[in-house]
């Protein structure tokens, strides 16, 4: 039997986050998805600068849209003596406190880990930061596309015509994840140990992990992978490639089985299994020209649907190249029921993904996008502040 919303794993931990952008809000957003109070601390006068990156979901952003359903907004001006003291108040009662700020303000407002230890000993601190919290760079600003470049990212992508930046916000999107995955650590390490441990992830150190592969192969192999658009390095055959109605399949050969299948049955020349030139792997790679030759030829001559059924039939992963609005429509996520309709500040409702992990027994919550400030007066009524002194709060502009 599938259990209420009051069993989903998170159920009981409250979240405090003085969150902005991508990287923080992502974490915090998943643990809200599990269950989890999560309380977004926003700056009076306009909130997360996010809600304003674009104004394309029905007059909010997009981004804001994607990272913030299902939290409680509150507006705080913490260069304020008593919006720190809300905030101490907030935190006081809280499992896990979340932040993002520019490099050095945390330490300031008194919200370093430390800090936080001495006065709240059971409180999982975690920073998302750009270069670390100490170090050479770390009072440098980090945003996404820096990150790429800094971590040799940007290098990697594109094509021979230049480099390009990945098309998604994938450092913000690592140290999210890292954030989310060091959080859930933690609390289970306090529920184990009893140990409240800090948590800290940099968007550069994220992104680095993601690097690795590419790093050995540069170190030892004396150059960095080239850039291939959408072939691979180490791989051939491996890309999109055009059919005779003009749309792109996509395909690789992992191994030498599928290789021979390939010559056999899709390319019909299996003469090419005892070329000397595509013998493995590393000889179709270094004649990937000649062999792309041969392989286009053989689209040429079919449409798109025809190519990916004969691939799918010999066993070789194959798939069209979709743009946005394909992957929207995609059957897999219609069959598979994996849109949710989700509240705006306005009163429209969107479609939002469910989250990709299914956890059996449970389901996520899906709710509302929270408008700035949604939900100040009611986290300081339970403070237990009364109307006067919110009415005076807001009048001092410190919510």
């Amino acid at each position: 039997m599938t259990r209420g919303p009051e069993h989903r794993p998170l159920s009981g931990v409250t979240v405090v986050s003085v969150e902005q952008a991508v990287a923080a809000p992502f974490a915090t957003r998943q643990l809200a998805d599990l269950g989890a109070r999560v309380v977004k601390v926003e700056r009076p006068g306009g909130g997360d600068f996010a809600r304003r990156y674009d104004t394309t979901v029905h007059g909010e952003s997009s981004y804001f849209v994607w990272l913030n359903r299902s939290k409680e907004s509150v507006t705080l001006d913490l260069k304020t003596d008593e919006g720190l003291k809300v905030l101490d108040q907030l935190l006081a009662g809280a499992d896990v406190f979340v932040q993002n700020l520019a490099p050095g303000a945390a330490a300031r407002l008194g919200l370093g880990a430390d800090d936080l230890a001495e006065r709240f000993p059971s409180l999982i601190a975690c920073a998302v930061t750009g270069y670390g919290s100490d170090g050479p760079w770390a009072d440098r600003k980090a945003y996404d596309l820096l990150v790429q470049c800094q971590t040799g990212l940007v290098s990697l992508t594109g094509n021979e015509h230049g480099a390009a930046r990945v098309g998604v916000s994938v450092a913000d999107i690592a140290a999210g994840m890292y954030a989310y995955s060091g959080i859930l650590t933690a609390l289970f390490t306090r529920a184990t140990t009893g140990v409240a441990r800090a948590v800290e992830v940099s968007l550069f150190e994220a992104l680095a992990e993601w690097m690795s592969q590419p790093a050995a192969y540069t170190r030892h192999g004396g150059t960095q992978p080239p850039r291939l658009g959408t072939e691979h390095a180490t791989i051939a055959p491996y890309g999109a490639y055009r059919a005779a109605d003009g749309k792109e399949v996509l395909f690789t050969v992992q191994n030498e089985r599928e290789w021979a299948a390939l010559c056999e049955e899709f390319l019909q020349r299996p003469e090419l299994t005892a070329d000397e030139r595509f013998a493995t792997t590393s000889d179709r790679v270094a004649h990937r020209d000649e062999l792309n030759a041969i392989v286009a030829a053989r689209f040429e001559a079919l449409d798109s649907e025809e190519a990916t059924r004969l691939l799918d039939g010999i066993g070789v992963a194959a798939a069209g190249v979709n743009d946005v609005e394909g992957f929207l429509a995609h059957p897999v996520l219609r069959a598979r029921d994996r849109w949710r309709e989700v509240g705006l500040p306005g009163g429209a409702t969107v479609p939002a993904l469910v989250p990709p992990v299914d956890l059996a027994g449970t389901t996520p919550r899906m709710g509302d996008v929270p408008a700035a400030g949604r939900h100040t007066d009611s986290v300081l009524a339970e403070l237990g502040y009364g109307a006067a002194e919110i009415d005076d709060l807001r009048a001092r502009r410190v919510i």
